[in-house]
């Protein structure tokens, strides 16, 4: 069986990083340039706290190689939908979306799935509303096309079940 594994792009955790940086420093000149407990030691101290967060986080998603999605034969699975494998014939249709320049793929899935995970009633609507399905799948961070993508999703699951491994293949490499 061949398992694609798509891992988090690190040129967005790298840029996390470098725009954390000129802050912390801001702080700590803040901090020591100023004495103990005035106004402005205090706002250095929680600028370089702050965003002192961002370079754990910026770190933390560069050195993560955990597979953020699982495409097979005999469906997909992405991290961040907290969802078992999706098999391929309990997709319908996909299509690229973006909210907040976040770049996403709608899966529009079969009525009678269950999900692991609910969604709150006020989340359903508002997915809805911005044209989001109940299952989403998130883009930003891969370094992928999204239409080309949704194009590979899409003939999935118009294939049968023989010939997915050749457009697999022919898709991812």
């Amino acid at each position: 069986m061949t398992d694609i594994k798509l891992i988090k792009a690190p040129f967005k955790s790298i840029r996390i990083f470098l725009l954390s940086i000129p802050f912390v420093a801001i702080g700590v000149w803040m901090m020591k340039s100023n004495e103990v407990f005035t106004l402005d030691w205090i706002m250095g101290l929680l600028c370089s706290g702050f965003f002192s967060l961002g370079l754990f986080v910026g770190l933390f998603h560069f050195l993560d190689k955990r597979p953020q999605i699982i495409i097979n034969e005999i469906g997909i699975w992405d991290r961040t939908t907290k969802q078992d494998l999706i098999k391929w014939e309990f997709i319908k249709k996909a299509y690229p979306i973006s909210i907040y320049r976040q770049r996403f793929i709608s899966l529009v899935i079969d009525e009678n799935i269950d999900f692991k995970t609910k969604q709150y009633k006020w989340a359903t609507k508002l997915s809805k509303g911005i044209g989001a399905q109940k299952l989403n799948i998130q883009v930003s961070q891969i370094m992928i096309d999204e239409s080309r993508f949704t194009d590979f999703i899409n003939t999935m699951i118009k294939v049968n079940k023989a010939d997915r491994a050749k457009v697999i293949n022919k898709y991812f490499k």
